[in-house]
C-alpha cells in the first residue's frame, strides 16, 4: 500500500463510508461513516510524502510509534489518540497499515 489511490480504495471497502473532501483548496482526503460523519482517515501530502492519520488506543498509538520510525504523533491532531503513518520507504508492511487503519475505523464508528 504505497499509493494515494491504493490507500483511498482500500478505505472505501469498509461499510457504510464516504470520501470526503473537506478543504477546498487542499488535497486533502478524509475517509467518513455516513452515519456521524466521524472521520477515520486523513490522506494528504506532507514534505513530499504520503501521510495517512488514524485513530488509535493508546497501547497500538505507542506499539506503533516504537516499532516503526514512520508512526508518529499525528500532523495536526490530538496526539494523545492519533498517529500518522508516513509513507515513504516501505519499511511499514500493508497488513500494519491495513490494521492501523482498521483499528481507527472501529474506534471512530461510535
Amino acid at each position: 500500500m504505497q499509493t494515494r489511490e491504493e490507500v483511498i480504495a482500500y478505505c472505501l471497502k469498509y461499510k457504510d463510508v464516504y470520501e470526503d473532501h473537506p478543504f477546498k483548496r487542499s488535497e486533502m482526503t478524509v475517509i467518513r461513516h455516513r452515519k456521524g460523519r466521524k472521520v477515520f482517515a486523513w490522506i494528504f501530502y506532507r514534505e513530499d510524502h504520503l501521510w495517512i492519520n488514524v485513530k488509535c488506543s493508546p497501547d497500538a498509538r505507542d506499539f506503533f510509534r516504537r516499532a516503526y520510525s514512520a508512526v508518529v504523533p499525528a500532523y495536526h491532531l490530538n496526539k494523545e489518540h492519533w498517529n500518522s503513518i508516513i509513507i515513504f520507504d516501505g519499511t511499514i508492511p500493508a497488513e500494519e497499515i491495513k490494521n492501523m487503519i482498521e483499528e481507527s475505523y472501529e474506534l471512530t464508528k461510535g
